[in-house]
Order: C-alpha cells, then sequence, then structure tokens
C-alpha cells in the first residue's frame, strides 16, 4: 500500500518546482545535496531538466541535456525559465535558465523527441565485474553531503585511492539513491554527475575543481527505465585529457541487464 503522506524522496523535494506563470518556475536549493561549494550539479542539471519535462508544450522524452554552470549558485531560491525554441515533427528544441537575482547562474539546452523503433546496435561493452550485492557502500566520512543520497560500491577508482596503474584515472562503481528510487530521466541526469572529478583519481590529492559544462545522452526510454526501478546501475569514469587548467571526463551508465542507459561527457576547470 502506498502511504500517500509520506515525506517525498530528497531527490524529488530538491528538484521540486512551483510554477509561477507558464514556463516559470520557482524553486530553492536542497541542503541535503550540498557540495563542497553551492549544490551538488547533478541536483542542478536534473532540476533544470525536470522543468522541460513540466512544461506543457513538452514533446516527446530526453535525448540530451547540457548544462553549463555559470557561476556557483548560492544556497536559497532561484528562478528557472523554459521555452521551446523549435519544434519539429518529432523533436524539440529547449532553452532552459536558472536565475539568481539578476544574474544567471546555470542555463541549459535540452533536446526532447517521440522515440520510434530502428534497428538498433551498441558497441560499448558492459564490462566484466562483481554484483553490486558482493561489493560495500563506500564510505562518506569526511566527503560532501550529497554524497550520502547514493550507494556507491566501487569496483575500481575509489576517492582518493592509488590509481590502477593500466587505467590510472578509470572508476567503475555500482550506484543507486540512497534511499531508493525507481528509476527515471531526473535521478538519472543527476546521478550522472555523481562520478567524482577524474583528477582526484589520477592524482589523489584535493585542488579546486568545477564543472563548467556537463552533456548527458539518454540512450534509453521511460519505459526501460521504469522497468529497472530500483535496482542499482553500473557507472564507468574515465578521464581524457588534463592540460591548461581543463580536463575532460567521460562515462557509460548500464543496467545490470548491460543495457546501455546513458553516455555523458564534461569539461571541469582546476587549479594547482
Amino acid at each position: 500500500m502506498t502511504d500517500n503522506n509520506a515525506p517525498a524522496h530528497p531527490l524529488d523535494q530538491a528538484v521540486a518546482l512551483t510554477p509561477i506563470n507558464t514556463g516559470q518556475w520557482q524553486g530553492a536549493t536542497s541542503p541535503a545535496y550540498a557540495n563542497m561549494v553551492g549544490p551538488f550539479g547533478g541536483t542542478t542539471g536534473a532540476t533544470l531538466l525536470n522543468a522541460v519535462l513540466s512544461h506543457e508544450e513538452l514533446l516527446g522524452e530526453p535525448v540530451s541535456l547540457t548544462v553549463n554552470f555559470a557561476a556557483p549558485v548560492a544556497d536559497g531560491g532561484f528562478e528557472v525559465s523554459a521555452r521551446p525554441v523549435r519544434t519539429n515533427r518529432n523533436s524539440q528544441h529547449w532553452w532552459v535558465e536558472m536565475v539568481q537575482g539578476d544574474e544567471t547562474v546555470a542555463f541549459a539546452t535540452a533536446v526532447t523527441a517521440r522515440r520510434r523503433e530502428t534497428w538498433a546496435s551498441t558497441e560499448s561493452a558492459f564490462p566484466d565485474v562483481p554484483p553490486a550485492a558482493d561489493l560495500s557502500d563506500a564510505s562518506k566520512e569526511g566527503r560532501p553531503k550529497w554524497t550520502r543520497n547514493y550507494d556507491m560500491r566501487f569496483v575500481d577508482g575509489e576517492l582518493m585511492k592509488e590509481p590502477h596503474p593500466d587505467y590510472p584515472s578509470r572508476s567503475r562503481v555500482w550506484l543507486r539513491d540512497q534511499p531508493a528510487r525507481a528509476l527515471d530521466f531526473v535521478s538519472l541526469s543527476a546521478l550522472c554527475d555523481a562520478f567524482f572529478p577524474r583528477i582526484y583519481i589520477r592524482r589523489p590529492k584535493l585542488v579546486p575543481i568545477g564543472t563548467v559544462s556537463l552533456t548527458t545522452y539518454f540512450h534509453a526510454n521511460g519505459e526501460q527505465l521504469a522497468a529497472i526501478g530500483e535496482a542499482p546501475v553500473l557507472g564507468v569514469a574515465s578521464a581524457n585529457h588534463f592540460g591548461q587548467g581543463f580536463f575532460d571526463q567521460s562515462a557509460e551508465v548500464w543496467s545490470q541487464g548491460g543495457e546501455l542507459l546513458a553516455t555523458t561527457h564534461q569539461v571541469v576547470y582546476f587549479k594547482e
């Protein structure tokens, strides 16, 4: 039996939006998803995606989301606006903006579409890893608050450990919301930013960093995500290049059954 009086999941509280006009909402940052500076970027992106999914003119389901972090998001309230800039027969292009005071702190572009059955092939390979049940949830001691909202079971590449000699920036980790929550586009978009900065894996020491831009491509539809339910998903993350104050990292997110659910790419600022 469903308890309709039960409090919303912490993620749903963090991305909640109250409509104030057509295509405009109010929201607020969540202390539960606090990062070292400001909120966890995954919830910022998920909030912007939630605005698209809440819009009365929405066509289809998310295909891609690119979030640009223009300035630090301050704790407290914000406004979000979303509008379709182009609607085609089966696809739609979106502009989304988060504002605090008179300042744009984050903005996004998104593509939604009506998916259809076509030929399909996945060239990436599902890794040979132990199941999540054989691994322990990583300690969150001394880590930002947002990490407590995820069950993280590392195969390898745990934060601030000695890097693997052959795959020095790679992490393979089973992930799911904590407390458990059924997977959907909002939770998947947030989870796609749950991979620690690769510089902390490659060189296990703390330096100032900040994500500049994050793009997620959704390869599964809503029905596929719903079928996964509360089961953990496998993330595989690695870096591509470090230098001149920036590095980029890529990740894949897989279901336990070997379906590639999403790929994600981000560029990150770092300072020595």
